[in-house]
């Protein structure tokens, strides 16, 4: 009886520790907010110290980059290599390219009507003459330089290390498909390394756990920095043109891709609640890229296969900017009306179908939208490429929202894909993402 007694306290305080919550600020998402709040309050009062914490921002997208190639290829190669069924790839791929030209150009279109209904950028009466053009003239460059053929031929790397070495996501993919396909079609011979890339695809994520406990001070060094180099002030004179493309973003996530996750099976708030942490990662870092591998393991718990998470999200990443595209059409309305250049019917169609283009790739890296609407407004001469100056020093802020657009969109993208796939029903999708 002795011995029974003297093992009921242990037993009770291991099922204490079983059932025993974490305190609320152990949860990431609640020390990134954290962060978030101090940063802010350090850009405020002393910018110059807020400054000087970009690096530590700067370091966290980097520590995350420097995974996200090798993410993509172990899960891509593995889940391939053991699909059955091959033919599923290609189907896969079509569906999400179908489904990425289609949102992406709907959202271009909002970022059109938006413009002319709500006309932000009119009242400025800015003469492009007085603006400085120095400032845009590195963007134009870069602009230049990126025709769709190149695009296209940037896709495939001058070598396979090449393609890692630059972290391109579109070239690592290609590799990884081609691997994928080759390992399947060997067979039982390669069964070795295909068990060696999902071992260490986990390995990859492990250290991407990690990672991730650094990500409170990722952001308090992104958002400090943010808040110091430009301050609150500087929103002031173009607070319309920012207010515009923020609500207009919530409303596209709440209203369009809402309707989609309806007809998918699933709600879209409950969706941004599964992803919070995601949320606030990337309106910190302005970078969607940070949130990549993590959402890829999210969507994977949530019953989407692996080969299905590699191949939507990374591909996403390029073809399906819903944020970007909204910006751009927006933007170019704004330069177009703060600079009183009056704007045809057939002209703003004309843009519309060149952002369709210049859009894809305008993800993850930091300027890259910036880069891809100053390639876009030089097919229109009627607008001055010089105008970009006016949204030039905002464009940090702007981004937020864009990488933010950008990541949700792809969530929304693979669950939708997913479903077409009948790799997830109903129910299951609900449950899981009611257990939040």
């Amino acid at each position: 009886m002795g011995n029974v007694n003297s093992s009921q306290p242990s037993s009770l305080a291991a099922g204490d520790s079983v059932t025993r919550k974490k305190p609320f600020y152990a949860s990431l998402w609640v020390q990134v907010l954290f962060a978030i709040a101090v940063a802010v309050a350090l850009g405020y009062f002393s910018p110059a110290r807020a400054i000087a914490m970009k690096p530590l921002g700067d370091g966290f997208i980097r520590l995350i980059s420097m995974v996200i190639t090798l993410i993509i290829f172990c899960t891509v190669v593995s889940g391939i290599a053991g699909m059955e069924d091959l033919k599923k790839v290609g189907r896969v791929g079509g569906k999400a390219l179908l489904y990425f030209e289609i949102v992406s150009t709907l959202a271009l279109l909002i970022g059109l009507v938006v413009g002319n209904v709500v006309k932000p950028g009119s009242g400025f009466n800015v003469n492009a003459a007085t603006l400085d053009a120095k400032s845009v003239a590195d963007y134009a460059g870069a602009a230049k330089a990126q025709s769709v053929t190149e695009f296209l031929m940037h896709i495939i790397p001058t070598t396979v290390v090449d393609a890692f070495a630059k972290g391109d996501i579109l070239e690592v993919l290609l590799v990884a498909v081609l691997f994928g396909f080759a390992l399947s079609s060997v067979g039982p011979r390669c069964k070795p390394l295909v068990d060696l890339f999902d071992a260490l695809t986990h390995a990859v994520f492990g250290v991407v756990n990690i990672l991730m406990r650094f990500a409170p001070i990722g952001a308090f060094g992104a958002m400090a920095f943010t808040v110091g180099k430009y301050g609150i002030a500087s929103l002031g004179p173009l607070l319309k043109l920012i207010t515009t493309f923020y609500i207009t973003s919530i409303l596209f996530v709440l209203i369009v891709l809402g309707a989609i996750g309806w007809f998918a099976g699933f709600n879209i708030l409950k969706f941004l609640l599964y992803i919070k942490e995601e949320i606030l990662l990337v309106l910190a870092t302005s970078s969607s890229e940070t949130a990549l591998p993590t959402l890829m393991s999210k969507l994977e718990k949530l019953g989407c296969s692996k080969p299905l998470v590699g191949l939507v999200v990374p591909t996403g990443y390029t073809f399906n900017t819903d944020g970007s595209s909204l910006y751009m059409t927006l933007a170019a309305l704004f330069v177009a009306q703060a600079t009183n250049t009056h704007l045809t019917v057939m002209q703003q169609i004309t843009i519309l179908a060149v952002a369709t283009l210049t859009s894809k790739g305008a993800s993850g890296v930091q300027g890259a939208s910036f880069i891809a609407l100053v390639g876009t407004l030089m097919v229109v001469p009627t607008i001055p490429v010089a105008g970009m100056a006016l949204v030039l020093g905002i464009d940090r802020f702007m981004s937020m929202f864009r990488g933010l657009i950008n990541m949700i969109g792809n969530g929304v993208a693979t669950l939708v894909v997913a479903r077409w796939e009948k790799e997830l029903d109903r129910d299951t999708l609900r449950n899981n993402l009611a257990g939040v």
